[in-house]
């Protein structure tokens, strides 16, 4: 069920302006906090080997070699040579739950800006960004590009697509083979989303074993809390039928915290170190807790 503010159309900015706006802090960002660490941070999984070295507590488990462990008895890792520069994609499930906003934004708006905050991110360390832009009608691709200019254009192309109709459905499909197709392997998918509960599907774990995936979620301060009382207009996005939805009852604040639970143990499924996931709100600075999410995957410190 999907509340919408105003006329349900909320403005979008004009996304060359957007861009603009948050490149120099983006700039200022990576000078003050990301330093030279970024690919630390944020490297995929796109190396070249180099050797293999004995294992050390703190390293990466995926990078143990079995073989060699088995043959010596106690366990190796490989060491790899980080490549030059990354490929990036921004996965955007734009479902019409998005369009719900308590506040001043609505939630995709708040997620474009974050997917316009790692897009200049990547372009200032040089690394290639593409886009899958995924609705219930279909979905638009953009190869990985590299360059400013030509990652602007990118984001600003992503940052651009249509608000999703209500009428066409609620739900999203990727096609996966074809996503396969259109990205290389060891790039590092953003997922940006609203995770609704869900389990993972059928080409979830061919997507890990291929890409650094990290999910992106947004939530709106009444996914959280509903407000204590008052009658809400609300749209079915299934039907288009505009609801009365009284958030103040009993039984709608019970069924909101049972959706609130199970939403939260999908997330950590599909998701499950808290380096492979990012949470971001509708209200507030969205910058904040981009930088605080680098440092968490630099320290690979797990909260």
């Amino acid at each position: 069920m999907t509340t919408l503010t105003g006329s349900g159309q909320a403005a979008r900015k004009a996304p060359l302006a957007m861009l603009r706006r948050l490149e120099w802090r983006v700039r200022m960002a990576a000078d003050s906090f990301l330093g030279g660490e970024y690919r630390s941070a944020f490297r995929g999984r796109g190396r070249e080997f180099d050797q293999v070295v004995k294992y050390e507590y703190g390293d990466d488990i995926r990078d143990v070699d079995w073989n060699v462990s088995a043959r010596l008895g106690e366990l190796y890792r490989k060491k790899f040579i980080e490549e030059r520069e990354l490929t990036v994609i921004l996965l955007l499930e734009d479902t019409p739950s998005l369009q719900f906003g308590s506040g001043s934004r609505t939630k995709r708006e708040a997620l474009l800006e974050v997917a316009g905050l790692f897009a200049l991110t990547a372009a200032g360390n040089r690394d290639r960004v593409g886009f899958w832009h995924a609705t219930p009608t279909g979905h638009e691709v953009r190869q990985p590009v590299r360059g400013r200019v030509n990652i602007v254009r990118t984001a600003a192309t992503l940052l651009g697509q249509p608000v999703p109709k209500l009428e066409d459905g609620a739900e999203v499909e990727v096609d996966w083979k074809l996503f396969f197709h259109a990205f290389p392997r060891h790039s590092v998918v953003l997922w940006l989303g609203d995770f609704p509960p869900r389990t993972p599907g059928a080409g979830w774990a061919a997507l890990k074993k291929r890409y650094e995936m990290i999910g992106v979620r947004v939530d709106d301060p009444w996914d959280l809390e509903l407000p204590a009382a008052g009658i809400l207009p609300a749209v079915d996005p299934e039907t288009g039928e505009v609801l009365a939805f009284d958030t103040g009852t009993y039984e709608s604040q019970s069924r909101h915290d049972v959706w609130k639970k199970e939403r939260e143990e999908a997330w950590e499924e599909w998701f499950p170190s808290p380096l492979q996931r990012l949470t971001v709100s509708t209200e507030g600075d969205l910058l904040d807790p981009l930088v605080a999410f680098f440092k968490r995957r630099m320290k690979g410190v797990r909260k």
